[in-house]
């Protein structure tokens, strides 16, 4: 489908979206051209009043709610809350990450905080989500990769990076778990004859508010690298298209990948993306969902 945008996206009345990250970025754009369309949207955030202005911009059917993917009991939380008052829901977009450079650091369970947020945090919330979503018309699981991917390693004797680490290689380590997860997600809906599916996307090299938040501890230097950084980068609406395409498409039935055509695949139109070797892996995917499984204590599928 050459050419996507935002136009071709269907009506979405009647549907209920839930985007985490929704108050800034991709997921604030992912956001806004949903609720343009239609669905009821849950701004899934860990600053409320942020999420809470981004949404009175929006405009709207929108509802904020309050998430720490770094919690786990945050996760639970928000999770108990959401099915009690939705029965059912339609579209869960897994947006939100954190991008570190600096110190490593650690959530509040203890576990490498990109790994936390971007990877087992989503891999929570959609297990604790998963009936939900069955009951809806056409279900769907959005997890936002990164090409970072194609270039990490899973080391499973030290996935929190305990011993010599470097903050780019565990971002591009968490990128590749969040991808590993959707791939092997979508194995295990489809041998469970789940109505849901599991479709992945990747923005590119994007301007988000993430590039300079990364590099925020090198200070003035920092500043500087950010802004070169950002002169290389895509519009976050561009962005933000592939994410929009995989939640939106009619008729994917699961495992399909979008990203960015140009320049190896850092940007321009949308197309379907290719996964690294070791996101492809089924032995990969097996091992990171029995670990992901014993480090969070949730169990589906």
């Amino acid at each position: 489908m050459a050419g996507w945008n935002t136009d071709r996206i269907p009506d979405q009345h009647g549907r209920i979206a839930v985007v985490t990250g929704a108050n800034s970025g991709l997921g604030l754009v992912t956001a806004t051209e949903l609720a343009r369309k239609g669905a009821r949207v849950v701004f899934a955030v860990r600053d409320t009043a942020a999420g809470a202005e981004a949404a009175r911009k929006v405009g709207g059917d929108t509802e904020v709610r309050e998430l720490d993917l770094a919690s786990l009991d945050s996760v639970r939380a928000f999770a108990a809350g959401l099915v009690s008052d939705h029965p059912v829901i339609d579209l869960l977009v897994n947006n939100a990450g954190v991008v570190l450079l600096g110190p490593r650091r650690i959530s509040a369970d203890g576990f490498e905080l990109q790994f936390a947020t971007n990877m087992l945090g989503h891999f929570t919330l959609t297990g604790l989500l998963l009936g939900t979503l069955s009951k809806a018309a056409e279900p769907r699981v959005v997890s936002l990769s990164s090409i970072t991917h194609k270039s990490a390693h899973l080391d499973f004797e030290d996935l929190m990076s305990e011993r010599d680490y470097r903050a780019a290689p565990a971002y591009g380590r968490s990128k590749l778990a969040t991808t590993v997860f959707g791939v092997e997600l979508d194995r295990r809906l489809r041998a469970a004859g789940s109505p849901i599916a599991s479709v992945l996307a990747h923005p590119g090299l994007t301007r988000t508010n993430l590039t300079p938040r990364a590099w925020e501890h090198r200070g003035r230097l920092g500043r500087v690298i950010a802004w070169l950084g950002l002169l290389a980068t895509q519009s976050v609406e561009q962005g933000a298209s592939p994410q929009l395409r995989a939640a939106t498409e009619p008729g994917l039935s699961g495992g399909e990948f979008f990203g960015p055509a140009g320049l190896f695949e850092t940007r321009g139109r949308v197309t379907e993306a290719r996964l690294g070797r070791e996101a492809a892996d089924p032995a990969v995917g097996k091992r990171l969902w029995s670990a992901a499984e014993e480090l969070t204590g949730i169990r589906y599928l």
